[in-house]
């Protein structure tokens, strides 16, 4: 039967906090999760999370807005209404590629940017009116929380957070 007991660890400082993080994962000790009120350069590589492949889903998207642009201009611009502006014969869309070269960069920047926070939102389970998952306040202003789950040690795992500099130390249940 798993434990759903998890030690909540307190730090002032991030640079406190990285240290602690490697002093724990040195002592092989499952960190759950860090709550920081500011990205902390390095936390990732520092609990061991793998890479994200959320750049691949951003070039995907880039590339969707690529086609979409040249699609719309070949049909709204050769195809559907051509019209002869400033003498630009519109016959063919390659020879009139390199006035749309503006076009399909924007295109490409405007898919890639709004897709990728739209992913981004899904990804986290950031979605309007969602309950925050925080399990202290004040890691939204000034302090940072390390949550180690507990497995038979919860004495030995106190000590050893209270010895990397964490201020204060709570046990509690894990919802979920």
């Amino acid at each position: 039967m798993a434990s759903n007991k998890v030690i909540h660890a307190l730090y002032t400082d991030d640079d406190i906090l990285m240290n602690a993080v490697k002093k724990v994962r040195a002592a092989h000790h499952h960190i759950e999760e860090v709550y920081t009120p500011f990205p902390v350069h390095g936390l990732d590589k520092a609990m061991g999370l793998e890479d994200t492949r959320i750049a691949i889903t951003s070039f995907m998207y880039g590339c969707l807005g690529l086609a979409v642009a040249i699609t719309m201009m070949n049909y709204i611009m050769i195809e559907d209404w051509p019209q002869d502006i400033g003498g630009k014969p519109s016959f063919s869309y390659l020879d009139n590629m390199p006035a749309f070269v503006p076009i399909m960069f924007e295109m490409t920047v405007f898919f890639a940017a709004h897709l990728m926070v739209i992913t981004f939102y899904l990804r986290s389970r950031m979605w309007p009116f969602k309950k925050a998952e925080n399990p202290d306040k004040r890691t939204t202003d000034d302090h940072f929380l390390m949550e180690v789950g507990i497995h038979d040690n919860e004495d030995e795992l106190k000590q050893l957070l209270l010895d990397t500099g964490a201020v204060e130390i709570t046990v509690t249940e894990k919802e979920g």
